[in-house]
């Protein structure tokens, strides 16, 4: 890259990662909406396949370009489908089923402290102490939503087997986050996330057919319109968007983008559902974006 297309990039990546809490969101209520529609691994299963197949058409030529690296590193991205698509993707709808969403909030702001901390001690990337005291704003400002200002809720909080698969998916998105930026790749975030996508089919597709062997709900109209909506939103957009991004910044940086997702649910069901936003939101709020801003404003050209 030249220097002013470097810099371009860097100003798109930092505008680009307020967007990703948004698009996540999104798969919230698809999670919510999916209740008796469609079993969690099916879901999943449907949303990456379709995605996959998107992504794989518009980046066929460069894809078949990189067919011998593809077959070489075939295990890379069946660990990173794993992570990215199966623990990430039907850990959190199983844990709904018996944990709060509190526990589910407290347990996955964890995944960007066990980023920004590997990205440190493992790839070795740049981390100021002006970056670190925005892990800290943002993370104090998200218990504060989630406690809705009550600190000593949290002597109330009880851990339950639902809590094991959040721990299990903050810790696989840590993984899934710091192994791309690890073992990088010369093909375009497109191409990249394809390939992604069809290891995470081929790790879903047994998990998927014994929820279909077990009679689960009809798949009907509704069901296809919550893959659909699951595989563009919250799946190719969302995704993208964050490979592109950790490309530029990062893991650690766009990790901080997880630390939105309280604050943006508020604001969503302030403006859409009529939710009063309380003192709380509009605290944990500004701990929240001066937490993201003092992360994304410390990376520079070159970092």
């Amino acid at each position: 890259m030249q220097p002013n297309q470097s810099a371009g990039a860097l100003r798109a990546a930092k505008l680009l990662i307020w967007v990703i809490p948004l698009l996540w969101i999104v798969n919230s209520v698809i999670a919510r909406r999916a209740n008796g529609v469609i079993t969690p691994h099916v879901l999943a299963w449907g949303r990456w396949a379709l995605a996959g197949a998107i992504l794989a058409w518009v980046t066929r030529a460069e894809l078949w370009q990189h067919r011998q690296a593809l077959r070489t590193h075939t295990r890379r991205y069946l660990l990173l489908g794993a992570c990215g698509m199966w623990i990430c993707g039907a850990a959190v709808y199983f844990a709904g089923q018996t944990t709060t969403m509190m526990n589910i909030s407290l347990i996955y702001a964890a995944s960007p402290v066990m980023i920004a901390v590997g990205s440190v001690l493992w790839l070795r990337e740049p981390f100021s102490k002006r970056q670190a005291l925005g892990v800290v704003l943002a993370l104090v400002g998200v218990v504060h939503v989630v406690v809705q200002g009550q600190w000593l809720l949290l002597t109330q909080v009880v851990f339950v087997p639902g809590d094991l698969w959040i721990a299990a998916a903050a810790t696989a998105w840590a993984a899934y986050s710091m192994l791309q930026k690890h073992w990088g790749n010369p093909m375009s975030a497109s191409a990249q996330l394809a390939v992604i996508c069809a290891g995470g089919v081929v790790v879903l597709t047994p998990f998927a057919a014994w929820e279909l062997l077990q009679g689960g709900p009809p798949l009907g109209a509704q069901a296809l319109a919550l893959v659909v909506m699951a595989a563009l939103l919250p799946g190719v957009l969302a995704y993208w968007i964050y490979g592109w991004t950790q490309s530029v910044l990062g893991p650690g940086p766009v990790a901080m983008t997880m630390y939105l997702g309280p604050l943006y649910a508020a604001v969503v069901a302030w403006l859409l559902l009529g939710e009063p936003l309380e003192l709380h939101h509009l605290i944990g709020g500004v701990l929240i974006l001066s937490g993201v801003g003092l992360v994304v404003a410390g990376k520079r050209v070159g970092d």
